[in-house]
């Protein structure tokens, strides 16, 4: 009987052949747009740079273009996938020792819970109806992650990635910044996806940072004051924190209370909440 090529030499020598799902229609509800164009998935595939040993997860492989060439460089990776359909045709295409199967949604998976005991890399294809929440919730798993590569609407990475002061900067800069640091690669244009999005994508690295780099604050106040801060722009700091924290508290954080939202950096959210953390509930009359 004649071995199989490994994956890996399959890969280098440019023979991974790409199977698609006959009769499968991308489903909205699932924010479903399937990469396709090889030189994309080639370029996507470099960036994230698999190697044998990665606990690889991808989020979404849909009908497998990333899936294949990750599991012919790194020898096999975890993916979680919602589609039942999707999921039944990555079970012929892959062998258990490939593919480990994750069916469910990724928005309700406990991240901690995925291949315990390992240091996670994790990918995808990012659903657009999905990808906020989906991000903010892959924060509590940071601390065992080396690092994320997704691509996303254009318009997000670029919210994602937005210095202080600029347009595009706010509460999703503020929240992902303080626990990554995160790096744009480059936009895919839609006609590398079959159904073709109107949108451009683009590619973002996030690397989390270390535990010595991010300033303790209690998690849910530092939520609450950077979405009150981000709810109505066009105020300022001091009107939108007012249900939050009084004036001198601002001032004690070292921000002008007539300082817009847009232009305060992470760390002086970090330090408006270690102020707000500090006011004492009065307490109640009898």
């Amino acid at each position: 009987m004649t071995a199989r090529p490994s994956a890996r030499a399959a890969f280098e020598s440019n023979t991974v052949k790409q199977e698609w799902l006959e009769g499968h229609h991308a489903r909205k509800r699932f924010g479903q747009n399937f990469l396709h164009d090889r030189h994309w998935i080639g370029r996507i595939v470099s960036a994230i740079d698999p190697k044998p040993g990665d606990a690889i997860v991808e989020i979404g492989p849909g009908q497998a273009a990333l899936t294949r060439e990750v599991v012919a460089l790194a020898g096999r990776e975890a993916a979680v996938e919602i589609d039942r359909d999707l999921a039944a045709f990555l079970r012929t295409q892959f062998s258990a020792d490939e593919l480990e199967l994750i069916e469910a949604d990724a928005l309700k998976l406990d991240w901690r819970s995925v291949l315990p005991g390992k240091r996670l890399r994790i990918i995808g294809n990012l659903p657009y109806n999905i990808s906020s929440p989906l991000l903010f919730a892959l924060i509590a798993a940071a601390d065992r992650v080396i690092d994320q590569h997704f691509m996303l609407q254009k318009e997000v990475v670029d919210r994602m990635t937005a210095a202080p002061g600029s347009k595009t900067y706010g509460r999703l800069s503020v929240m992902l910044q303080r626990r990554y640091v995160m790096h744009k690669l480059f936009d895919v244009p839609p006609g590398a996806f079959v159904p073709a999005p109107k949108v451009t994508s683009s590619i973002v690295r996030m690397v989390p940072r270390a535990a010595g780099e991010i300033p303790p604050v209690n998690e849910e106040l530092f939520a609450q004051i950077v979405a009150a801060a981000f709810q109505q722009r066009r105020k300022t700091i001091r009107n939108a924190l007012s249900r939050l924290m009084p004036p001198e508290a601002i001032e004690a954080a070292g921000i002008s209370l007539g300082a817009r939202p847009e232009v305060l950096s992470t760390a002086d959210y970090v330090a408006l909440t270690c102020e707000a953390a500090r006011i004492v509930p009065p307490a109640q009359s009898s």
